[in-house]
């Protein structure tokens, strides 16, 4: 996953799914391009969209463009419908103002076939709704598709030269901690791209919603939720594995039909605050007087929401004062240990987060 990359998000807003998950109210989830509720997209409005993200100032100028078509289930609508949104995108691959197309899609919705006919349109990376790997929680769910076809899926886009991530969701009915582990220990046999972790709400007029409302589904709490996700994130930094996103996006729309669960407009940043301090806490522990130093972009996750890092390791007398050393060269997603006084301002100790 590069970070030099301009991404253009193309909602096709739940087409090509005749399902309709437990979880799902997807015009809440997703909205559309403007933030506003999704509406049928055509050709046109693909095109629409591309140059209005093309003609605004772009902070790596030499970025690669990927259109991305996000939302629903893009192999699941009619081969015809696909070929006239992905040709609306040809004449940007072929002068090169845009090099590759990215979609969102199911597993059981990728056949054999379906990769060829993706590369053919210059798709590069697909992205399957998962969920999870443990075919009792897929079928309380509702999902429609089992863990065998996630695995073959997988298999076909990689013959096809496909890079693939995995979108997973921690707190589904049925689901367990024990569950959840073995859930990201077999995604990672799989050695995804990428992965993305979602924690579950209940969104009014979903499925969920009515089992909620009746005491037949318990949601997450927040810090299961976060403490589950940093979990995963670990793990998959051990395997090598990047987390492109943990959270939803945080559009005024979801937030206002949330009903229960674990959502926060900042749920990834809370995560690596949770990361952030146990790493804090364990360098401190009997070190005596010392600094802590991060890469400039890590601050905010070392000081934690709302600064509760750092006031939970006052509490715990490990830290005199709120100051963090800002290191500009300093890898990121790592903390140093500094020492307090200028005859000990050597580094003891560099440790990785994640």
């Amino acid at each position: 996953m590069s970070f030099s990359q301009l991404v253009i998000p193309v909602f096709v807003a739940h087409q090509g799914c005749p399902h309709r998950c437990i979880f799902c109210d997807q015009h809440a989830i997703i909205g559309n391009n403007d933030g506003r509720q999704a509406v049928t997209l055509t050709p046109a409005g693909v095109i629409a969209v591309i140059d209005t993200w093309l003609a605004r100032p772009r902070r790596f100028p030499g970025a690669r463009v990927q259109v991305a078509f996000y939302g629903g289930s893009f192999t699941g609508m009619d081969q015809a419908r696909q070929k006239e949104l992905l040709r609306a995108v040809n004449p940007y691959l072929a002068d090169g103002r845009v090099d590759a197309l990215r979609l969102s899609t199911r597993p059981d919705y990728v056949v054999e076939e379906t990769p060829a006919f993706l590369s053919r349109h210059g798709v590069e990376v697909v992205e399957l709704g998962v969920q999870s790997m443990q075919d009792e929680v897929l079928a309380a769910s509702r999902r429609g598709h089992g863990a065998a076809q996630v695995v073959q899926a997988v298999a076909h886009l990689r013959r096809a030269g496909i890079r693939v991530g995995l979108q997973l969701m921690l707190g589904l009915p049925g689901d367990s901690t024990v569950r959840f582990l073995d859930t990201i220990a077999r995604v990672a046999e799989l050695a995804p791209d990428f992965v993305r972790l979602y924690p579950t709400v209940v969104i009014a007029g979903s499925g969920l919603a009515d089992l909620t409302a009746v005491g037949r589904y318990r949601p997450l709490g927040l810090n299961r939720a976060v403490a589950l996700a940093a979990r995963a994130k670990v793990f998959f930094a051990q395997h090598d594995i990047p987390v492109a996103r943990m959270g939803l996006q945080p559009l005024p729309e979801l937030a206002a039909k949330v009903v229960a669960g674990p959502y926060h407009p900042a749920f990834g940043e809370l995560v690596l605050a949770r990361l952030f301090f146990k790493t804090a806490r364990r360098l401190l522990a009997g070190s005596g007087p010392a600094r802590l130093a991060v890469a400039a972009q890590d601050e905010s996750a070392l000081r934690g929401w709302k600064n509760s890092n750092i006031k939970r390791l006052q509490a715990l007398g490990l830290l005199s004062d709120s100051k963090i050393e800002i290191v500009p060269d300093q890898a990121r997603y790592t903390v140093q240990l500094i020492g307090n006084s200028p005859a000990s301002g050597s580094i003891f100790e560099t440790v990785r987060t994640v």
